[in-house]
């Protein structure tokens, strides 16, 4: 999403050159119909693109008692990437995740389940606010393959505006799997909690959430 339209073929060269060379090691001397040259020059297929929710996950980090980084993951989610590869800053995302589905692999859950805990009013009160979702309104390019995202982010009846920095970790006209275009991007963001109302803990349970995004894209026929 994040490489300037001019560049796409140049500066994406050496990644996709060595794409197509693992591919081919890996099944064999095949590249899925594509020698690694002319893999190495093809361009970004714009269109509108489907996460692959088993190749995608939603990570976030919160501080602990000034100790460490306690750790979950929201387990679903969906969103569609419309993807302009002319003008990559005239590209959209929309995303919803499920906060029912916070996953802390809490110990002994048959003891405490925190999972639970996280679900009730004081924290995510999935119950009132079933969807988390974020919505983005402007992309700006930073470099060859990054950029930044900024969006709504819609938590607990509360939106507010949040950048991601972003990075396009590659892509494949033809996915070995779906015989379609793919992209995939990491992102990270840092959300304030209690500008959402979500302020239980605090400050023993830090206000900053470090959140780290995957995902890959599938184009939709």
């Amino acid at each position: 999403m994040f490489a300037r339209s001019h560049g796409i073929k140049t500066n994406l060269k050496t990644f996709t050159t060595a794409l197509a060379l693992t591919t081919a090691l890996t099944v064999g001397g095949l590249v899925y119909g594509q020698s690694p040259a002319a893999a190495a020059d093809l361009p970004i297929p714009s269109g509108t693109y489907a996460v692959d929710p088993t190749h995608a996950s939603v990570i976030w980090k919160v501080r602990h008692l000034g100790l460490a980084d306690y750790t979950a993951r929201f387990n679903t989610l969906d969103a569609t990437l419309e993807f302009n590869a002319e003008d990559p800053a005239a590209s959209s995302v929309d995303v919803t995740i499920d906060p029912a589905s916070v996953d802390t692999d809490y110990p002994n859950a048959e003891q405490k389940d925190f999972n639970a805990e996280l679900r009730g009013e004081q924290f995510f009160n999935t119950g009132e606010f079933p969807a988390i979702t974020f919505k983005s309104t402007s992309i700006d390019i930073t470099g060859d393959n990054t950029g930044t995202i900024t969006g709504d982010l819609t938590l607990l009846g509360v939106t507010k505006p949040v950048t991601l920095d972003v990075t396009m970790n590659g892509y494949l006209e033809e996915h070995p799997f779906t015989k379609d275009a793919a992209i995939g991007f990491s992102g990270t963001t840092t959300v304030k909690r209690s500008e959402f109302g979500l302020d239980y803990g605090v400050p023993y349970v830090g206000d900053d959430v470090k959140v780290l995004i995957e995902a890959e894209f599938n184009r939709v026929p």
